[in-house]
């Protein structure tokens, strides 16, 4: 998982930031941010947090979004099984989206916003009941984005898990 950055910092969504500006290139990602953001968290369906650079606190150059979820048992990879509790449900924290501005893609801010997104995810964990992290990438690029940093795809799918065990021994807890 990257490290953070002095220069930038991550932060809940808030009035100040300049949704309309932003821009990743896929038109879900952006309409998202343009339109339901801020009414997701206002009605609590969705924790946006929103990363800027320190000396420019209003350009958004990314963006995920946290919320709980829950998966069959039976979709949980077997490789993961051993790590989770044994309930039709298992209880698990969705990234649902993930996006970094056009203009600063390749800067490596994608795997500092999903660092930070398994930080939060984890240190939630024990109070809100999760057992492990979920994404639904958008494309396989994606898919491998995420693999990339540990996670675990789903059979035939782009939704990929990564437990939140897995998650301890990363940051050595």
């Amino acid at each position: 998982m990257a490290p953070p950055r002095p220069d930038l910092k991550i932060e809940a969504l808030a009035p100040n930031h300049d949704r309309d500006g932003f821009s990743c290139g896929v038109d879900s990602l952006d309409r998202y941010l343009r339109t339901q953001a801020s009414q997701d968290v206002r009605r609590k369906a969705n924790g946006v947090f929103i990363m800027v650079e320190r000396a420019k606190p209003n350009v958004v150059l990314g963006y995920y979004t946290l919320c709980a979820t829950a998966l069959p048992q039976g979709d949980v990879p077997a490789s993961t099984r051993k790590h989770i509790p044994r309930y039709p449900l298992v209880s698990a924290t969705l990234v649902g989206r993930l996006a970094v501005s056009q203009v600063r893609q390749g800067e490596r801010l994608g795997a500092i916003l999903l660092a930070d997104a398994v930080r939060r995810a984890y240190e939630s964990a024990e109070t809100v009941g999760s057992s492990m992290l979920v994404v639904d990438a958008l494309s396989e690029r994606a898919a491998a984005f995420y693999e990339g940093h540990g996670f675990a795809r789903l059979p035939e799918s782009l939704r990929l898990v990564l437990p939140m065990s897995a998650i301890g021994r990363m940051v050595g807890l």
